[in-house]
């Protein structure tokens, strides 16, 4: 159905989609109209999408949504209540905030119960968590799906060679690699 949409309609169709999905779609669409929706973002949403197209579909670069929400190690539990007032809203299946250093290098994550029933004066440093170990870009989907199914996750952050932190991968895109898994065996 998709490639036989109007150009106009697709872009239409992918303005609100998390940039996973839309990346899903784009895959199966000829070049010249993969090209055309980028054409059609913003800067901003246009490189987050490249970002993810820019690695096997299979892989948890490929899997990957570049929305995540960081924090630093140093600030306290109100300012980061602050700064999700700002934000107005948190991505889906969000269940802890992402905590990086100065050059967005993968630190721990803040679970959001421990955020909001914990002491305000707290530091993000002295609430948060180093169990839920980083996903590297380059695992495969199929590691990706063991892992979420061993540890009981719901996300999990996503990192380059580096550490860097360049996205996370939610139960959501994991439930769907499990399903094709499944229909293949």
């Amino acid at each position: 159905l998709v490639q036989y949409m109007d150009t106009a309609d697709l872009i239409s169709a992918t303005e609100d989609l998390d940039v996973d999905d839309i990346v899903d779609i784009l895959q199966v669409l000829p070049s010249h109209v993969t090209r055309q929706v980028l054409r059609a973002m913003d800067t901003q949403h246009r490189r987050r999408v490249e970002t993810v197209l820019a690695y096997e579909e299979d892989t948890a670069g490929g899997l990957m949504n570049t929305d995540v929400v960081t924090v630093r190690s140093d600030i306290t539990l109100e300012v980061v209540l602050r700064y999700l007032r700002l934000l107005g809203e948190l991505p889906t299946n969000t269940d802890s905030l992402y905590v990086v250093d100065h050059e967005d290098h993968y630190i721990g994550t803040l679970e959001l119960t421990k955020l909001v029933s914990r002491g305000r004066s707290l530091t993000v440093r002295e609430v948060m968590s180093n169990q839920v170990e980083a996903i590297d870009v380059n695992s495969s989907e199929s590691d990706v799906a063991h892992r979420f199914e061993k540890h009981d996750l719901i996300s999990a952050p996503v990192v380059d060679v580096n550490n860097k932190l360049i996205g996370r991968i939610t139960i959501d895109d994991v439930v769907d690699v499990i399903r094709d898994e499944a229909e293949h065996s």
